[in-house]
C-alpha cells in the first residue's frame, strides 16, 4: 500500500517542477476587474489573498478561509440513519458536504490523503452537528486501500448509503510538451482511477435508494487549455457517471455528479501562482469563485432519493456562468 506523505512529496515535486517554468516564464493574466454578482448569501468578492501553497493543499493555511458551514441550511432529515464516504473530505468541497450530510443525520467516513489538521477539524464540525465522524488516510490510486478503508466503515457503522466521490490533483501546464507520463498518470490515476476504486468497493454493500455523487468541473464540459490533464479526467468523469448510472439503475442505485465552476478551496492556490490566484474566479458571470456551502447542497440533493429518486445520470453544472 502506498504511504501518503510519498505520494503529498510526488505531487509537491510535480508542482515545484511548475512553479520554476512560470517564474522563467515571467508573465501573468490581467484579472475580470468587474463587480461580483450576490444573489443568496453575500460571499467574498474582489482580489484574494495572493497566496501560493504547497500540495496537497493544507485549508488551515489559506489567509481566506472558505466558507463551508452553510450557516442558513437548516437540516430536515434527507439522509437520516444513512452512512457516507466522501473522498477529499479534509477540506474543500468535501468539507462543505460531509458537513451538510451530518446536517441531515449522517455518518461520514472522511477519506484524505495526508491533510490530518484539516481532516481533524472536519471530523470536529461532524460531531458538532450531533453524528459519526472516522477520518481515514490514504491514496485512492491504491485499490487495496479503497477496499480496506470501506470495509472499515461497513465494519463499523453497519451499512454504506452514500459515495461521494470527490478526491481530485491538479496542476497546470502552459504546453502538453510539460506532461511527461509521470505527471499525467498521477492527475489520472487520482482523479479517475480513484472514483472506479471506490466505486467498485463500495458497490457490494450498496443497496436500493444508494447513491453515488461524483465530483466533476466545468473543465470537463468545456475543456481547460492550461489543464490538459485534469480536464480529461474531468470528461472521464462524466462519461464514467452517466455509464455507470445505466448499469447501476436496475439495481435502484443513482449515479450523478456535480460540475463545479471556480470554487474558493485548497486545490486552487495550491496550484495557481500567487498572482493568478489574487482574480481567481474572477472571468465568470458572477464575477467571483463560488464558495464551498454554496455547491454542497447540490450534493444533499443527488445523495437523498427523498429528493432526487427519479434523477440519475446527470452532470449538474454550477459553474457562475449564465447560459453553463
Amino acid at each position: 500500500m502506498a504511504n501518503q506523505d510519498d505520494v503529498a512529496n510526488k505531487q509537491k515535486a510535480i508542482q515545484n517542477r511548475q512553479d520554476q517554468r512560470d517564474a522563467s516564464m515571467q508573465k501573468g493574466d490581467a484579472g475580470n476587474g468587474g463587480g461580483a454578482a450576490q444573489t443568496g448569501v453575500d460571499q467574498p468578492a474582489g482580489d484574494f489573498p495572493a497566496q501560493h501553497i504547497a500540495k496537497p493543499g493544507i485549508e488551515a493555511q489559506l489567509e481566506l478561509k472558505p466558507k463551508f458551514m452553510a450557516e442558513g441550511y437548516k437540516g430536515s432529515g434527507k439522509l437520516a440513519g444513512q452512512v457516507a464516504i466522501v473522498t477529499g473530505g479534509d477540506s474543500g468541497i468535501g468539507r462543505a458536504v460531509a458537513v451538510l450530510f451530518a446536517r441531515e443525520g449522517a455518518d461520514v467516513a472522511i477519506l484524505y490523503l495526508n491533510e490530518h489538521e484539516d481532516a481533524a477539524e472536519t471530523q470536529r464540525c461532524i460531531e458538532a452537528e450531533g453524528q459519526r465522524c472516522v477520518t481515514i488516510a490514504g491514496d485512492v490510486k491504491d485499490m487495496a486501500f479503497c477496499q480496506q478503508a470501506v470495509d472499515q466503515v461497513v465494519a463499523k457503522w453497519g451499512r454504506l448509503d452514500v459515495l461521494v466521490n470527490n478526491a481530485a490533483f491538479q496542476e497546470h501546464a502552459e504546453s502538453l510538451l510539460d506532461l511527461d507520463e509521470d505527471r499525467f498518470d498521477e492527475t489520472m490515476r487520482t482523479n479517475i482511477y480513484g472514483y472506479f476504486h471506490m466505486a467498485k468497493a463500495c458497490l457490494p454493500y450498496l443497496k436500493r435508494g444508494a447513491a453515488i455523487v461524483n465530483t466533476g468541473s466545468v473543465t470537463g464540459l468545456k475543456g481547460s487549455g492550461k489543464l490538459l490533464d485534469y480536464s480529461t479526467t474531468k470528461g472521464a468523469i462524466h462519461a464514467f457517471t452517466m455509464s455507470l448510472a445505466a448499469n447501476l439503475l436496475d439495481k435502484g442505485i443513482r449515479v450523478n455528479a456535480v460540475a463545479p465552476g471556480p470554487v474558493w478551496t485548497p486545490l486552487n492556490p495550491a496550484d495557481q501562482s500567487a498572482d493568478k490566484i489574487a482574480k481567481f474566479g474572477q472571468g465568470t458571470t458572477y464575477g467571483r469563485p463560488a464558495q464551498p456551502e454554496e455547491l454542497s447542497p447540490a450534493y444533499v440533493y443527488l445523495a437523498s432519493n427523498v429528493c432526487s429518486g427519479y434523477v440519475t445520470g446527470v452532470v449538474l453544472p454550477i459553474t457562475g456562468v449564465v447560459g453553463e
